[in-house]
């Protein structure tokens, strides 16, 4: 999957995310797609999902954290 059907799979994500749980949903996707985007920025990241540039940080930890997370049994393909 390309990078732009990625950022347009998690904007239309968080568009149906209740307004409480939209950063919820938004480490939800960053650790679904981490694998897929390993080869951007943060902010290449921010840019493609048109989110704040400043959630580019939360970007760069669910990518660090999902190593760990598949290690301990997580199937990012069932989120």
């Amino acid at each position: 999957m390309d990078d732009q059907t990625i950022f347009n799979k998690i904007r239309e994500a968080l568009e149906r995310a209740p307004r409480n749980h939209y950063t919820l949903e938004l480490h939800l996707q960053m650790l679904k797609y981490a694998d897929d985007l390993n080869h951007i920025t943060a902010k290449e990241f921010c840019e493609g999902v048109r989110i704040r540039e400043s959630l580019g940080t939360e970007f760069s930890k669910m990518r660090n954290l999902t190593p760990r997370l598949k290690a301990a049994g997580l199937v990012t393909d069932l989120i």
